[in-house]
């Protein structure tokens, strides 16, 4: 115990602070730390250095190179600075490099070097230039903040979603602070700076004066400033060699310290863990405590890189504490040791289980085992923890497996990106914090696809959120290896994906697409199984006759509607057509549309495919449609007959010849008797004239359209009872014998209810029907009379099924009389 706890150093009354190496840097650094621009992402995210070639006192002799490597010190990516002079770096929260010109323009890299777009932060900086700048990060995103040449601040907190704020002028500020930091408070980012004794706190509305709590006297200028990690503390140095300690709102005072050293430090960053009560700044000078070194914080520490190691600094937790102090009697403590005398099979392991379970702290300590075992680094010390905690449950009933169960899986998968050759040095603090969704981002953004693939499937994770995912990252990354042929790119990603769940294979074409290689995205969308996935990506590459083919093989209108759209935009109007013509359902549904639509393009589409019949069928609707004029109406009517001649549809030109005909004349009554009979059917027209009392032009009507006497015969039967002219329909029924016989006037008069005039007509109709016709007057002793003469069973039957109770009786037994004889015979 005395050993394991040798490098812990007292702070405080309370609080112990380690420092350990997390690994020995191989890197081969052609430039000293402190000649460079460094910048390290925080959760073990990656360093970037650009040797600084625009120090006035070290002029350059050859362009500068941006070197990014991965927290253990391997190469990600070198490439040769182009551009004009930077002034800082930076890393965003997705792991993108940020490189601050003197301009204002602001180019963003990836991991690997690769650019990926650039902004810049206002005319006002371009004409400025740039001081100084500050890349930091709040909940909304990566945030950037510039000091120009005029000492004006301009600042971004989200270089996502771009929003310039420039902030208020300091009144009286001639020259540039002394030191400046941004501070985030009620989620809006605002900078601090000091001018000589004096602290300005600005925000987007106005410029307020701040001063610490408790500052000791004397100070004359800030030195030096540093806010915590999560924004909560603030860190003043002075010029009197005082560190103040408070709140970042500056309401309250933590403490002071006189470090007895006036120089301003080259770095100062906070040094504490989430809910510790102990607070606490690391400082470094040039070349006073540490050589050549860089701080990191973090968010339970700081790490501190040099040319040869890379160390992490923090305050030792409670649960190793409680462990590993000496003379410890902490649970905890006493069943590591019972765990370790165990394996010595010595009884002192009895004696030290003993002791615990009579204090009732056997949980207690197997808990704190598991929770000493996340914050150790080394793999042998985990497992010392680990088995403690595991001999400890055996004694325990009813102590739930879980948290030890989580712990080993979180420790393995810790342990697996802690390595050399993966170089991301996460305490288990941080991995809580990042989240493991995260974690696999940056495992995918460093092309570690295979690591990945084993951390989701030993976690379990749903295949969308985990394998899917990236592989579908790796495809990705895949087709952008132009060295290999499109169709083995295909062939390997259908390979590995398959019909994995989750993986959209348009999502991967639409980055080969992007990336020049039109003809792998193509190939990619063949795997695509829904079709309304592949035609808008192949609409975008102007492959839109196979976009077409898609649609219609997919059977959904909607998407064939949007390429025919799509292509009339695009091509003129005759490959349009000729398209339309070698795709029979696209033509057929874009006919439906031009029928809503676009009328003169349906009859250019007919014309084009010398369609009379459906030429001819448009003409007549837009006879109707359009037109008001009768000289219009007949004009389309005859073109519509020429082209029904054409298509050698005989019954079709000459019903449409006949149709002028009737409009003609109907125009010619309405100027001779007035009313309205346009439009009418020729039906309604002779109804209308013998309403009108124009029987002779209703019979001349009838015989100039050759309706046959049967039709016209109802039509005068119906047209006169409805005028309930009964005179001139019973001259008209004795004008010569009835084509239609004598029935229906009897339904016609009754439908009137005319029984007077309908028993006139009974009398007249033939043998066959004369049953119905006294049926329908009413008569029914008659109907039964005739029916038994007829000996007609139906008609007996008939009569039968109208005779009623009482009064019918009568007649009911004579029927059923002549039935009885009828079948004795």
């Amino acid at each position: 115990m005395d050993c394991y706890t040798a490098n812990w150093n007292p702070l405080g009354d309370s609080a112990f602070y380690r420092k350990y190496e997390l690994y020995s840097m191989d890197w081969d650094l052609k430039e000293e730390l402190r000649d460079c621009l460094v910048a390290a992402a925080p959760y073990g995210g990656p360093i970037a250095l650009l040797r600084n070639p625009w120090r006035k006192e070290k002029p350059a002799s050859a362009r500068p190179v941006l070197e990014i490597y991965s927290a253990s010190g391997v190469p990600l990516a070198s490439l040769l600075w182009k551009s004009g002079p930077v002034v800082s770096l930076g890393w965003s929260a997705e792991e993108e490099l940020l490189c601050v010109q003197e301009d204002g323009v602001v180019l963003v890299y990836g991991l690997h070097g690769d650019f990926r777009r650039h902004f810049s932060m206002g005319n006002e900086v371009l004409q400025n230039r740039v001081l100084d700048a500050r890349i930091f990060h709040t909940e909304f995103g990566s945030g950037v903040a510039i000091l120009t040449g005029a000492h004006r601040f301009t600042l971004s907190a989200n270089v996502g979603d771009l929003k310039l704020r420039r902030m208020p002028e300091v009144p009286g500020l001639q020259s540039a602070p002394s030191c400046w930091t941004t501070v985030c408070q009620d989620r809006v980012a605002h900078i601090l700076l000091a001018v000589g004794p004096d602290l300005y706190l600005l925000d987007h509305a106005a410029c307020s004066a701040v001063t610490p709590p408790g500052l000791a006297p004397g100070v004359s200028s800030f030195l030096q400033m540093a806010v915590s990690f999560t924004y909560r503390h603030l860190a003043l140095f002075t010029d009197t060699g005082y560190i103040w300690m408070g709140t970042a709102s500056l309401k309250e005072k933590l403490c002071e310290f006189n470090c007895n050293i006036r120089a301003p430090p080259k770095q100062m960053v906070w040094c504490s863990r989430p809910r510790s009560k102990e607070r606490a700044v690391v400082v470094a000078w040039e070349r006073r405590l540490m050589v050549d070194s860089y701080l990191v914080p973090e968010l339970d520490g700081v790490r501190i890189f040099s040319r040869s190691t890379h160390e992490f600094l923090h305050e030792v937790p409670v649960a190793s504490e409680e462990i590993f102090k000496i003379a410890s009697m902490a649970p905890g403590a006493l069943l590591l040791e019972a765990q370790k005398e165990y394996e010595k099979e010595s009884q002192k392991a009895d004696e030290y289980l003993r002791e615990i379970q009579e204090l009732g702290q056997l949980p207690q300590a197997v808990q704190q085992c598991i929770e000493a075992a996340g914050h150790e680094h080394w793999p042998d010390m985990q497992k010392s923890l680990l088995r403690a905690a595991s001999f400890g449950k055996c004694f325990l009933d009813r102590f739930p497996p879980d948290s030890f169960v989580r712990m080993c899986r979180d420790l393995r998968v810790l342990n697996a990106v802690r390595d050399y050759h993966i170089g991301i040095p996460l305490t288990y603090s941080q991995y809580k914090q990042l989240t493991i969704q995260v974690l696999l981002d940056r495992l995918v953004l460093r092309r570690l696809y295979p690591l990945a693939i084993q951390i989701c499937e030993y976690l379990r994770l749903p295949e969308v959120q985990g394998v899917s995912r990236i592989l579908a990252h790796w495809a990705c990354y895949k087709v952008q290896q132009k060295d290999v042929s499109d169709e083995d790119v295909a062939r390997a990603i259908n390979q590995k994906l398959g019909d994995t769940p989750g993986v959209s294979y348009s999502d991967i074409a639409a980055r080969a697409y992007g990336c020049g290689r039109t003809e792998l995205a193509i190939k990619l969308l063949e795997y695509e199984p829904r079709s309304g996935e592949q035609v808008p990506l192949l609409l975008k590459m102007k492959r839109s006759k196979l976009a077409l083919s898609k649609a219609i093989e997919s059977g959904d209108t909607d998407l064939v509607f949007t390429v025919l759209l799509h292509l009339k935009n695009e091509l003129n109007r005759g490959d349009f057509f000729m398209t339309l013509r070698n795709q029979p359902m696209a033509l057929s549904l874009y006919r439906q549309f031009c029928k809503h639509q676009e009328l003169e393009t349906l009859k250019d589409l007919y014309n084009q495919d010398d369609n009379h019949q459906e030429l001819g069928s448009f003409h007549i609707r837009a006879s109707y449609a359009a037109e008001e004029r009768i000289e219009g109406r007949v004009a389309a009517l005859q073109t519509a007959a020429d082209a029904f001649y054409k298509a050698k549809n005989e019954f079709a030109a000459k019903a449409t010849e006949d149709q002028m005909r009737l409009l003609r004349l109907q125009r010619r009554l309405e100027d001779e008797l007035g009313g309205r009979f346009l439009d009418l059917s020729l039906h309604d027209t002779v109804t209308t004239l013998i309403l009108s009392g124009q029987n002779k032009r209703a019979e001349q009507l009838a015989r100039d359209f050759r309706i046959p006497d049967k039709r016209l015969w109802w039509l005068k039967l119906t047209a006169l009872a409805d005028l309930e002219d009964w005179e001139e329909l019973e001259k008209f029924s004795k004008s010569k014998k009835s084509p239609i016989g004598y029935l229906p006037f009897v339904e016609i008069c009754m439908k009137q209810h005319n029984k007077y005039e309908a028993k006139k007509y009974a009398s007249r109709v033939g043998p066959e029907q004369k049953v119905k016709a006294l049926l329908l007057v009413g008569d029914v002793a008659q109907a039964a009379d005739v029916a038994i003469e007829h000996r007609n069973e139906a008609e007996m039957s008939l009569v039968l099924s109208h005779c009623t109770g009482a009064t019918d009786g009568a007649t009911a037994d004579k029927i059923q009389r002549a039935r009885a004889q009828a079948q004795k015979k």
